[in-house]
């Protein structure tokens, strides 16, 4: 087996920067590295070494003689690097020029990166002149979108993409084999955000003799949320985190169901962490007040998918997108790779569905239903009819009238899996060897609709019952007692969910969670339904108007869309005329209304003409929007859902709107007038009643609206 450089990775580096290369150098002198049993320093005096990077190339290297090359330009402090990214014209090397230091986990500090910089590697390494070119430029405010809005987290020495119990697997596997595994090889591919952007690297320290295992920083979406607290007198770490999965990344809309690797939308892994010390046998020691060593650990592990079916709703400026469920005949297979590989990841799997089974929701429910009866109830597959299990619970009737906490007639039917299931539980009584006490075999999988705000709601009340478990279990708590009896804690932990579901509902649907009064409070209130109807309006504004770009984003840093340098031609806005005006003839009708009604006037027979004039072009055009609804939406451009637009095979769907309306149906005075035009005719000139998608060949840039569909 390999070995690879385990010393820790280098926290702070000067980048030297000249017209030729870029050398980074450690500028830190000593650091300190975490294992699953504690701390340990280093010198690194005498390991320093340099990454000497070419401009011209892109070749790397590593200068052990750290010697700096002259001519350099300046000097930039940066705080990792993220990995090498491919535009249209060159490539670029993402460094973190900025952190913010947010807690510290176990000796070691958790940083939210703030600040990027993109350093191009390029004969013409020159901003202006990548700049001058359109696309590179819009390719390259896509790249500064999606880092800037991203919660990017990273360690140095602890592994935040893995949880509790995966590390201690980790450090049994290198034990038991006398081996040392850097950051980067442990780090689960799922949650290491930057995986694509650090092939290169990692592909050189694999194969290209050159161990940049030091320089490789994993770094994870998502949210870190860390409070100190006191119950019982026992000084406790509450520790949340949830990991965003790299795979299928994008926003609420655009990003739907799943793939045919098995891999799903909005995929969110959530950890509750309980960090506190074990009580001193006979009293020999004196317990410590404020401090704690951590040297008995508890985690609890969730997660949250989209519905794992081909399904889409498509955008049309409705509050209530339409509702596409395709039956592909690789659906059970899709399916069938998604759950075995949640159960070779966390053992059983029990998927609890909240979605409503009556109305714009009910078809999802009964397509899941029915592809998960086909899956496990399959003989071939005995696997997945021991370990996979299906549970429905409809939220909206069961919580109907603000009753929130009916959710805990879901724990209730939950509760003897929950049992079985356990949770990860270590303990180091006496600073030698955490022994490991019992082990977290299953996972509870939830998902509604958006996996967002009724799926916090569940997965709250879920760690509130493994709470109350483990805490008895340890003896902080007493067999009768429950952590609800005490307000201060139950604050506390009703506020880190609350903003733990904030930032998982940011990243999908760009704004904070509903229902975040109840998860921050636990009473719902009509204060809370008004904030809940401005999100509705925020997430309306953004999915329709916004999400195109964010989505371009994701797909760019994930390496869902790889761009091909020199075949990436500017696309202008291809839809006709008439549709593209539309926007400014209502709001110049609109403008002209305002005016007529607050400016002084003349006579009352000349306002009412202009007044007849306005009104009527403002419906006109206003309703031609309306009934065009998909042609004004902010589609992707990178990877535009064509096929999602395009399907007319078998599944449900609801009924199409806003998918084109011909000017007969606005001006019946049009009808008699077009009834001798052929369907072609019609359609060339854009004013047909079906749209149509226009013909892709490399679009992956043009204007941000109406450039998919007709």
């Amino acid at each position: 087996m390999t070995n690879y450089n385990t010393l820790p990775l280098h926290e702070t580096l000067n980048l030297y920067v000249s017209p030729t290369s870029y050398v980074f150098e450690p500028a830190s002198s000593s650091s300190v590295t975490h294992g699953f049993d504690g701390p340990a320093f280093i010198n690194e005096k005498d390991s320093r070494e340099s990454l000497y990077v070419d401009r011209r190339t892109g070749r790397m290297s590593l200068n052990e003689s750290s010697q700096i090359p002259f001519g350099k330009e300046k000097v930039i402090t940066c705080y990792g690097i993220i990995g090498t990214l491919s535009l249209a014209t060159t490539d670029f090397l993402i460094i973190i020029t900025s952190r913010t230091p947010s807690c510290r986990l176990l000796s070691q500090p958790i940083y939210l990166a703030t600040d990027f910089r993109l350093l191009p590697l390029s004969p013409l390494s020159n901003s202006s002149t990548i700049l001058d070119n359109p696309i590179e430029k819009e390719l390259i405010s896509l790249v500064e979108q999606g880092l800037k809005s991203g919660r990017l987290w990273f360690s140095y020495g602890w592994d935040l993409t893995n949880s509790l119990q995966r590390q201690n697997d980790f450090h049994l596997y290198e034990k038991e084999n006398q081996l040392k595994l850097p950051l980067w090889k442990k780090s689960d591919e799922r949650f290491f955000w930057n995986r694509y952007l650090m092939n290169k690297m990692i592909d050189l320290t694999e194969n290209g003799g050159i161990d940049l295992s030091r320089f490789i920083l994993p770094v994870m979406y998502g949210s870190v949320e860390l409070r100190s607290t006191t119950l019982n007198n026992r000084d406790l770490l509450f520790l949340l985190i949830s990991r965003r999965s790299r795979h299928r990344a994008g926003t609420r809309y655009f990003s739907r169901g799943l793939n045919s690797q098995g891999y799903v939308s909005n995929f969110n892994e959530t950890e509750q962490i309980v960090l506190f010390d074990p009580l001193p046998e006979n009293n020999k020691e004196q317990i410590r007040k404020g401090r704690v060593d951590g040297r008995e650990r508890l985690s609890f592990v969730q997660t949250r998918g989209s519905v794992p079916l081909f399904w889409a709703e498509v955008n049309n400026l409705r509050y209530k997108p339409d509702l596409q469920i395709m039956d592909y005949t690789e659906t059970p297979k899709a399916l069938s790779t998604h759950l075995h590989s949640m159960v070779n990841i966390y053992g059983d799997v029990h998927l609890v569905n909240l979605v409503n089974q009556k109305g714009h929701e009910q078809p999802v429910k009964e397509a899941f239903e029915k592809y998960m009866s086909l899956v496990t109830n399959s003989g071939d597959d005995l696997l997945l009819k021991e370990k996979a299990h299906y549970l429905y619970f409809d939220f909206h009737h069961e919580c109907r009238k603000l009753r929130f906490d009916k959710i805990q007639l879901l724990i209730d039917r939950l509760e003897p899996d929950l049992d079985k299931m356990m949770w990860f539980h270590s303990i180091n009584p006496n600073s030698s060897q955490y022994v490991v006490l019992s082990k977290q075999n299953g996972v509870i999988r939830t998902n509604c609709m958006d996996c967002l705000d009724r799926t916090n709601v569940a997965q709250s009340a879920l760690g509130k019952w493994a709470l109350n478990k483990q805490l008895r279990m340890a003896g902080v708590i007493s067999i009768k007692e429950r952590v609800e009896d005490h307000d201060e804690f139950m604050t506390m932990f009703r506020h880190v969910w609350a903003d733990h579901g904030d930032t998982v509902s940011r990243a999908y649907a760009g704004t904070g969670a509903l229902k975040a009064d109840y998860t921050r409070t636990g009473v719902r209130s009509k204060e809370g339904m008004l904030h809940d109807g401005y999100k509705s309006i925020m997430r309306y504004i953004r999915n329709n108007f916004f999400d195109g770009d964010r989505q371009d984003a994701f797909d760019i840093l994930t390496g869902a869309w790889v761009a091909k340098k020199g075949g990436i031609p500017p696309l202008t806005d291809t839809r006709p005329l008439l549709m593209r005006a539309m926007p400014y003839v209502l709001a110049f009708a609109c403008t002209m209304i305002l005016a007529a009604i607050t400016l002084p006037r003349t006579s009352e027979l000349s306002i009412y003409s202009f007044l007849l004039l306005w009104v009527f072009l403002a419906f006109f055009s206003g309703t031609y929007i309306w009934g065009n609804g998909t042609s004004y939406v902010s589609w992707p451009r990178l990877n535009p859902p064509l096929e999602v637009l395009s399907w007319n095979g078998p599944g449900a769907r609801s009924v199409a709107r806003g998918r084109g309306l011909s000017l007969t149906k606005v001006i019946p005075l049009f009808s008699n007038r077009n009834k001798g035009l052929t369907t072609s005719s019609s359609s060339s000139s854009g004013l047909g009643s079906r749209p149509a998608v226009y013909k892709m060949e490399e679009v992956e840039l043009g204007k941000r609206k109406g450039a998919l569909i007709d």
